[in-house]
């Protein structure tokens, strides 16, 4: 995948619907975090003064976008796994006509919620250029898989709409961008679930906060996550939130976008913003 050129972030620079971009999520020196993360802090996967990005993949010229969809890839927050969860599936998603932008969120040593503002941070740039990418405001989705997958659930329950970096960070200083809310109108999860890693919440008191858009889960049947799955599925449907998935016979955790799920996924997608 590329990474961004020179300091092409999401505020300084136009929005480019007819060719990939790839551009940081903040500013340089105004990324909001309470984790301190020093040069002498080795072992991870990303550097100790890694930038967060957003790469956008646009439809294809000619095509009516149905939508935009945020992706985040999986990888218990000790990675990102881009190639086998985010890049097939938004190449998958464009096809059927959704513009697709992958988010490479902070991991460890941050923490889901400073991830969860990245999130926010690329909701908000597509939000501002909807008129540019073709689309209506409110027809955005986030999904994602795995970790990826919690890591937007966190985004919908604590950072979105008007929350802005100063929640995490009082030296953050917002900008244009934080007044677009962070809206998002659906969530998919793949192989996840709304809670923290490896333990879904089934409490509807703490998932009601979070005022929660439609859902779509998939996941296998060998996946080891599999009763809390279904478990938060049947809490969501008893809740009243539209929710919808497909589970599929003998698959594990981490099938990325195969199982023929992505068509039906992409489907439910565009009849959810059909009633924005």
């Amino acid at each position: 995948m590329l990474e961004p050129e020179q300091n092409d972030t999401v505020l300084n620079t136009d929005a480019d619907p007819d060719n990939i971009q790839v551009l940081y999520l903040w500013e340089e020196g105004n990324i909001p975090a309470k984790t301190k993360f020093t040069k002498d802090m080795t072992g991870y996967f990303d550097d100790w003064d890694f930038r967060p990005y957003v790469t956008a993949i646009p439809v294809r010229k000619g095509v009516t976008p149905k939508g935009a969809v945020v992706l985040m890839a999986g990888g218990a927050y000790q990675f990102r796994g881009n190639y086998t969860d985010s890049l097939p599936t938004a190449a998958a998603l464009r096809e059927y006509g959704f513009q697709t932008f992958i988010v490479d969120y902070r991991l460890s040593p941050y923490t889901q919620e400073e991830g969860a503002l990245d999130v926010a941070r690329a909701v908000r740039f597509i939000r501002k250029n909807a008129d540019v990418y073709g689309i209506d405001p409110d027809d955005i989705a986030v999904m994602g898989f795995s970790a990826g997958g919690i890591q937007a659930g966190e985004f919908l329950m604590h950072y979105d709409e008007d929350v802005n970096g100063t929640a995490l960070d009082s030296s953050y200083v917002p900008d244009e961008l934080d007044q677009i809310p962070a809206h998002a109108s659906a969530d998919g999860m793949i192989y996840s679930f709304y809670g923290r890693l490896s333990v879904g919440n089934m409490d509807p008191d703490w998932l009601s906060e979070g005022d929660l858009p439609p859902t779509f889960y998939v996941y296998g049947t060998e996946d080891p996550f599999y009763d809390q799955f279904e478990e938060q599925y049947d809490v969501l449907k008893n809740m009243g939130i539209q929710t919808s998935r497909i589970v599929l016979s003998g698959w594990p955790h981490g099938f990325g976008s195969d199982g023929g799920w992505v068509k039906q996924y992409a489907e439910w997608l565009e009849e959810i913003f059909k009633q924005e």
